[in-house]
C-alpha cells in the first residue's frame, strides 16, 4: 500500500517545524523594528519601510543564488556522497562572499531605491543611514544562508533553528536600546539606524557561532568540513551552482522585488499609507513562514529522494507537501481575517495608520492562500534542479499581474471602480491575482515534470 497524506506529513514534520520557528525569529526581526518604531513616529516606520524593501531586494536575490546548495547537497547526501556534499559548501561560501561584494555597495549607494520611493526630505536621510548598517549586515547573512541551506538539505534544521533564536535574542534587547536610547548610560537614541546597527551586529555573531559548530560538532566530520581549511574555488563546482542559482536568484528578485516596488510606490502616497502597508506586508510575511517551512522540508526530502532514485516516492512526498501547506493556509487565513481588527491594534497606536491597515488584511487572508501554493511549487521544482520555466512563470505573474495592474488600479482615475482597488488596496488585490496565477501555473509545470520523470 502507497504511504498516504499522513504518513508523508509525519516526514516532512520534523523537517519543517524548526525551519519554521527558525525563519520566524528571522522575520522577528523586523517585527521588532516595526513595533518599536510604530511607537516612534511615522517618519522613522516610512523608512524602515524604504530601506527594508531596499535591502530585502538585494539580500533575497543573492540568497537565491546561494540556496541553489541545498538541491545539490540534497541529492549528493541521497546518493550517499557526504564527502562532495562537503565541498559544494565551501564553493557556496565563496560564492556568497562574492556577492556580499556586490549587494553591499548597492546598499551603501542607495539612490535608486530612494529616486523610486520619493522619500521626503525628513525620511530619506534615515533611510541612507539605515541601509548603510545594513551593507555591513549583509556578508554575514549571505554566510549564513549557505550554512542554512547546507544543514537544511541534510535533515539537521534544528542546528540551524537554535542560532538563529540566540540570534533573534540578541536582536531584541539591541533594538529597544539603540532606537530609543539610554541617556543614563550614555546611549543616544538613534530611530530607525538603531534597528540597522541591531542587525548587523546579531548576524555576525551568529554567522560566527555557525562556523565555530561546523568546526567543532561531530556531525559534520564525515563531510569533512572541519579537517582542512576552506577549499579554494574550484570552477566546475560553482558553475554547477550558478546554472541551477542564478534563475534561482532571478526567481527570488522577482517575487521579492513585488513586494519592495509596492513598498517604494506606495510611498508616494504619503506616510501614513506606506505605514499600514509596512503592517501588512509584515504580517503576510509572517504567515509565509509557515508555506515556506513545509516548502522546505518538502524540497529536501524530494532532492534526497530523488538522489536516491527513488523517484515515486519523491513525486508522492511533492504533492503531499502541497496538500499540507494549502490546508493550513486556509487555516491560518481565516484566523487572521477574523481576527484583523485586534491585530491590527496590536501594531499601532496612531489611528491613521490603524485605519489604513485595516482593510489591507482582508486582502492579505486570501493573498496567503496562493502565496502559499506558489512556495511549495517553487521549491519541489528547485528539488528536481527546474529553475527556469518557475522564474519565467514569476515574472509574469508577478512584474505583469500584481506589480503592473496594481499600479494602475492603484494610481488610476477610473471612478468606476470600488474604492477597495485603489491606493495601496489596489495593489494588494493585484498582488493576490498575480499570486493564483504563479501557484497555477507552477503546480502545472510540477505534474508535468513529475510525469516525465
Amino acid at each position: 500500500m502507497r504511504p498516504g497524506l499522513a504518513a508523508s506529513a509525519r516526514r516532512i514534520a520534523p523537517l519543517a517545524w524548526p525551519v519554521f520557528v527558525g525563519q520566524v525569529s528571522v522575520l522577528a526581526f523586523s517585527t521588532i523594528d516595526t513595533l518599536l518604531l510604530a511607537r516612534r513616529g511615522a517618519e522613522d516606520l516610512a523608512a524602515l519601510a524604504i530601506g527594508a524593501a531596499g535591502y530585502v531586494t538585494v539580500f533575497i536575490s543573492c540568497m537565491g543564488v546561494v540556496l541553489a546548495l541545498g538541491p545539490i547537497v540534497g541529492q549528493l547526501y541521497g546518493a550517499g556522497r557526504a564527502a562532495d556534499a562537503g565541498r559544494q559548501l565551501h564553493q557556496a561560501v565563496w560564492l556568497a562572499l562574492g556577492l556580499a561584494l556586490a549587494g553591499s555597495l548597492l546598499l551603501v549607494f542607495p539612490e535608486p531605491f530612494l529616486v523610486l520611493a520619493r522619500a521626503s526630505p525628513a525620511v530619506e536621510p534615515k533611510v541612507r543611514g539605515y541601509m548603510l548598517a545594513l551593507a555591513f549586515a549583509l556578508p554575514a547573512a549571505l554566510l549564513f544562508s549557505a550554512y542554512r541551506g547546507f544543514n537544511i538539505a541534510v535533515s539537521r534544521p534544528k542546528a540551524v533553528m537554535v542560532l538563529q533564536l540566540a540570534g533573534l535574542g540578541l536582536k531584541l534587547p539591541l533594538s529597544a536600546l539603540l532606537v530609543f536610547g539610554l541617556p543614563a548610560l550614555g546611549v543616544p537614541a538613534l530611530g530607525v539606524l538603531g534597528c540597522g546597527i541591531a542587525t548587523a551586529l546579531a548576524m555576525w555573531l551568529q554567522v560566527l557561532a555557525a562556523g565555530w559548530l561546523v568546526r567543532r560538532d561531530p556531525f559534520y566530520a564525515h563531510f569533512e568540513l572541519g579537517a582542512r581549511g576552506l577549499d579554494a574555488p574550484d570552477r566546475r563546482a560553482l558553475a554547477s551552482q550558478l546554472r541551477l542559482g542564478l534563475p534561482m536568484g532571478a526567481s527570488f528578485l522577482v517575487e521579492v522585488s513585488g513586494f519592495a516596488f509596492m513598498s517604494i510606490f506606495i510611498a508616494r502616497l504619503g506616510t501614513t499609507a506606506v505605514a499600514g502597508h509596512q503592517i501588512a506586508a509584515n504580517l503576510a510575511s509572517l504567515l509565509f513562514m509557515m508555506p515556506l517551512a513545509i516548502g522546505n522540508g518538502t524540497g529536501a526530502l524530494v532532492a534526497q529522494r530523488v538522489g536516491a532514485a527513488d523517484l515515486d516516492d519523491a513525486r508522492r512526498l511533492g504533492w503531499h507537501g502541497l496538500a499540507l501547506a494549502a490546508a493550513c493556509a486556509v487555516a491560518m487565513g481565516g484566523l487572521l481575517f477574523a481576527g484583523r481588527r485586534s491585530i491590527v491594534g496590536w501594531y499601532a497606536q496612531d489611528g491613521a495608520i490603524a485605519a489604513a491597515a485595516l482593510p489591507l488584511l482582508a486582502i492579505v487572508a486570501v493573498f496567503h492562500v496562493a502565496d502559499a501554493g506558489q512556495a511549495v511549487c517553487a521549491s519541489v521544482l528547485r528539488a528536481y534542479r527546474i529553475a527556469t520555466l518557475p522564474m519565467l512563470a514569476y515574472a509574469a505573474s508577478v512584474w505583469g499581474v500584481g506589480l503592473g495592474g496594481g499600479y494602475a488600479l492603484a494610481f488610476g482615475s477610473d471612478a468606476r471602480l470600488p474604492a477597495v482597488l485603489h491606493g495601496a488596496a489596489g495593489f494588494w488585490c493585484a498582488a493576490t491575482m498575480g499570486g493564483l496565477l504563479a501557484a497555477s501555473t507552477l503546480a502545472a509545470l510540477l505534474g508535468r515534470a513529475t510525469r516525465r520523470r
